[in-house]
């Protein structure tokens, strides 16, 4: 009944300063909302590259160039990593047997024109398996061949974005487009697929054969001038575990790169989960640096309640005095200013909470082109957001509660 009544009173309290509670409370209002907003984007991130990576499969290996005097994943990255791959080495893992198709890419960023349009596109230099290890359709026209590729023929197969910018809605088919001054005749257009594994936009690509590419468009060499590969996709035979190819690989590698055992290799042989388990980490790190940028706002918030409770303890320093004079006892005074400390918190947490909800639905709504993302308002977001919220609403009030259950009955009544 006690509890009832010390609530009433807080409410009261609050009510006969709106402007003061209101002011107080847009603390943690913004508190609440930017730890919420943030680390939903975040989580939101991190599942939609869960989710692309499991399109991939389980059978799937990548064979990239890395440097081997560069730190951790610094030594993958196209900055240090040395051109080490070549055709021939894509020639040789395709005769292994535990290997059912090989996938080389190079990959670039171009403009692609054609008559007065032009438009930005992903570019990748690839063989025909490229079609079946990535499982798209054609919309239309066909994909490059090994005739393509044996001959470097200029060929080009379009995404259905950049056939649409292009060409609005004309068929692209056996129309020429512009690269670096090249002319290319469009062979095909891919149906539409959304957003890759790997952040681009299946519907922003455009592919040509790896020969082309090369050849006619971008030449990177090896240290022993051979044309470079830039990553080397490997589908396994569904009767070889991923562990047998990986070792596969890595042995005849080793043998064409004249690498001894003890030494380190100049390319990696990674699986879907190991790129997974780089990236969640990745996105955890990221996640929670950003819940730590908002939850500087809900210190700020605090500090403000605090602040509030403190001005309160002294204009109410009579009201004290005589609640005490009464009979009040000095845990019920530090319960009163806790409860609304408390209330002061919860309040601008809960309108912080349903704005985060609003702004997270919206984000998850809006088209941003070729890149979607739901930012999800999880349970344990929520939970967390609700009690460093009352949390530090309790914290921020324990200091003017005290010191409002300290005061004396005649020096309070004595006060003013």
């Amino acid at each position: 009944m006690k509890l009832i009544v010390f609530f009433d009173i807080a409410i009261r309290s609050l009510l006969a300063n709106k402007l003061r509670s209101a002011l107080t409370m847009l603390g943690m209002i913004i508190g609440v909302w930017a730890v919420i907003v943030l680390m939903s984007v975040g989580a939101g991130l991190q599942n939609m590259i869960t989710s692309t990576f499991e399109e991939l499969g389980t059978n799937l290996l990548f064979v990239q160039p890395t440097n081997p005097e560069a730190p951790g994943i610094a030594a993958l990255s196209p900055g240090y990593a040395t051109a080490s791959l070549t055709m021939d080495d894509v020639e040789a893992i395709e005769r292994l047997r535990s290997v059912s198709t090989v996938v080389p890419a190079n990959e670039n960023f171009v403009k692609v024109v054609a008559g007065n349009e032009d438009t930005t596109a992903v570019i990748h230099g690839s063989n025909p398996s490229y079609q079946q290890v990535y499982g798209f359709d054609m919309g239309a026209g066909e994909f490059i061949s090994e005739v393509n590729v044996a001959r470097r023929d200029m060929v080009i197969v379009l995404g259905n974005k950049i056939a649409d910018d292009l060409f609005d809605s004309d068929d692209a088919v056996s129309k020429q487009v512009k690269i670096k001054d090249k002319r290319f005749t469009v062979i095909g257009v891919m149906a539409p697929r959304g957003l890759s594994s790997f952040g681009f936009s299946w519907d922003e690509l455009v592919v040509v054969p790896i020969t082309t590419y090369q050849a006619r468009l971008f030449s990177n060499k090896t240290p022993s001038g051979e044309d470079a590969v830039q990553q080397i996709s490997v589908q396994v035979d569904s009767n070889w575990t991923l562990a047998e190819a990986t070792a596969d690989i890595e042995d005849i590698l080793r043998k064409r790169h004249r690498i001894d055992e003890d030494e380190d290799a100049d390319f990696s042989v990674i699986s879907p989960e190991q790129l997974l388990g780089t990236f969640e980490t990745i996105t955890l790190a990221l996640t929670v640096f950003l819940g730590l940028i908002g939850s500087i706002s809900l210190v700020v918030g605090g500090i403000g309640i605090m602040n509030i409770m403190l001005v309160s303890v002294t204009e109410r320093t009579r009201e004290i005095g005589i609640r005490k004079a009464v009979g009040a006892k000095r845990r019920d005074i530090l319960l009163q200013f806790l409860l609304e400390a408390a209330m002061l918190s919860l309040s601008g947490g809960t309108i912080g909470l349903a704005a985060a909800w609003l702004v997270a639905w919206g984000i998850s709504q809006t088209d941003f082109g070729s890149f979607s993302l739901q930012a999800e308002v999880s349970p344990l977001i929520v939970l967390v957001a609700v009690v460093v919220s009352v949390f530090i609403g309790l914290t921020s009030g324990i200091y003017p509660a005290i010191r409002a259950a300290r005061l004396t009955p005649i020096d309070a009544l004595h006060y003013g």
